[in-house]
């Protein structure tokens, strides 16, 4: 009941944000592939699942449209601040293409340290450590995934949708 209802806060919080639908929906997709990679980083692990598992998927879930968000909102803003000079689908792409790099760093940046400040977590041996690798795992297996979206298929997908409004806005008189 618990990841339904966060999944639906998530969705919740994003359209709130954006205003719409479309843009929150495409932020959503970065958990399906984020949730890939925190499954197989577990399986390659061999933990089962816990409670403590899916608290890092909760988790997991969160950083990975909060990088989906920071893509999105970047390639937004890029797109409307050249607005009066996109009329063909090839400017929608520079426009893309330049913003998708602009925010390469950034991203790896929110990636990197959430790996690496959760790396520790995966080599300690201490009291609780059993319950927090469960919890840190899902985060760095899925970080590695939901940057690849972040990174390749959310301006993809932006390009494609803008395309697609381009190609079909009413032409002027």
């Amino acid at each position: 009941v618990v990841v339904p209802v966060t999944l639906g806060i998530i969705f919740l919080l994003l359209y709130l944000n954006f205003g719409g639908v479309t843009e929150s929906l495409i932020v959503m997709l970065a958990l399906p592939f984020s949730l890939v990679g925190g499954i197989w980083f577990l399986w390659a692990l061999g933990y089962n699942t816990s409670v403590a598992v899916w608290v890092g998927f909760i988790a997991l879930a969160g950083v990975a449209a909060e990088t989906g968000v920071v893509m999105l909102i970047y390639l937004a803003f890029h797109r409307r601040s050249l607005e009066g000079r996109m009329h063909s689908r090839e400017d929608v792409a520079a426009a893309v293409r330049e913003g998708a790099l602009e925010r390469l760093r950034p991203v790896m940046m929110t990636v990197t340290a959430i790996i690496v400040g959760l790396a520790p977590i995966l080599w300690s041996t201490g009291t609780g450590a059993d319950v927090m690798k469960r919890i840190a795992s899902p985060m760095v297996g899925g970080m590695v995934t939901a940057t690849l979206l972040t990174l390749v298929v959310i301006p993809a997908i932006y390009l494609l949708w803008r395309s697609w409004e381009v190609r079909h806005r009413p032409e002027a008189p």
